[in-house]
């Protein structure tokens, strides 16, 4: 069993996954959710249940933070009944979400001030990559303090990135939003230029998956389309937030990113039209609209 004491707030999609092998792991987990009844299946794996995100503070050594967006965290860590209330010299705070650099530096800075560490850690890999404990984590923050929880990282990444000081973490990962999205968005264009010209989507995919075009892409989300299955994945309403989260950063730092500004409005137009529940390669959708044809899928 490992002895250090875990707290885990955020029990959705991904921070359920991650939180889960952690536990098959050995460690044990102080958990908090806010919708209650999704952390109540963790105490059947030996988890304790806290009422409030300080709760998980004052029972831990290490606090991982998974929720939405940059307002979430904060509110989580710094807000009233807050992780900072229950912290106690020494502890560290892993923040696996994905929010603004700024906002990290922010948590950095004041948690720092009452002598907890702090590090930005989002993750890429999708609802697969949690489950499977694949993830790559790309951190910003202290060196030293990587070190410490790498053993708990390694639970659920393959592939731990020390990227520079805080809020590089989160930087890099909308580095990473913005390469996805364009994925995304090609796939689906892709798929209804073949489709239009009367080739045969399936075999396009396979001709093209081993040349210049391979992407994760084509290689984990082509054949879910083409079996009509649009269910979420990573939902298109959290990769519209990181859109938006990427063209707030670019427009701080005067970063000129005109394929990014698209493909997030694209997102954005597919979270207007009340599909953000749907995964991201639904986007798909939106140029389907464009192209008054549907995706057809075969049998």
């Amino acid at each position: 069993m490992a002895t250090t004491r875990i707290g885990y707030i955020g029990l959705g999609t991904m921070g359920g996954a991650m939180a889960e092998n952690l536990i098959r792991a050995g460690y044990h987990l102080t958990v908090y959710n806010r919708t209650a009844s999704r952390a109540e299946r963790f105490l059947s794996l030996g988890a304790h249940l806290a009422e409030n995100p300080a709760e998980v503070a004052r029972r831990s050594e290490v606090v991982f933070v998974n929720v939405s967006d940059s307002a979430d965290v904060l509110e989580v860590v710094l807000g009233q009944n807050g992780v900072i209330e229950g912290s106690h010299p020494g502890m560290i705070l892993v923040d696996h979400s994905t929010i603004k650099p700024g906002a990290s530096r922010e948590i950095y800075r004041r948690l720092k001030d009452v002598s907890v560490s702090a590090l930005d850690a989002p993750v890429s890999g999708g609802d697969i990559g949690a489950k499977n404990g694949t993830l790559s984590i790309m951190v910003g923050g202290d060196a030293n303090t990587l070190e410490v929880v790498r053993p708990m990282l390694e639970v659920v990444g393959k592939k731990i990135t020390y990227v520079g000081e805080a809020g590089a973490g989160q930087v890099a990962k909308a580095a990473n939003q913005i390469m996805v999205c364009a994925q995304m968005v090609a796939e689906a264009e892709l798929m209804l230029f073949v489709q239009k010209a009367g080739v045969d989507v399936g075999r396009v995919i396979e001709a093209i998956q081993g040349g210049a075009a391979q992407c994760w892409t084509l290689d984990n989300k082509a054949q879910r389309l083409l079996a009509g299955n649009r269910k979420p994945g990573f939902k298109a309403r959290l990769q519209a937030k990181d859109m938006n989260i990427v063209m707030e950063t670019a427009r701080e730092y005067l970063a000129v990113l005109p394929g990014a500004a698209l493909h997030a409005q694209l997102f954005n137009a597919m979270v207007a039209a009340g599909s953000g529940d749907l995964d991201n390669s639904a986007v798909i959708e939106v140029i389907e609209g464009l192209n008054n044809e549907e995706l057809i899928v075969p049998g």
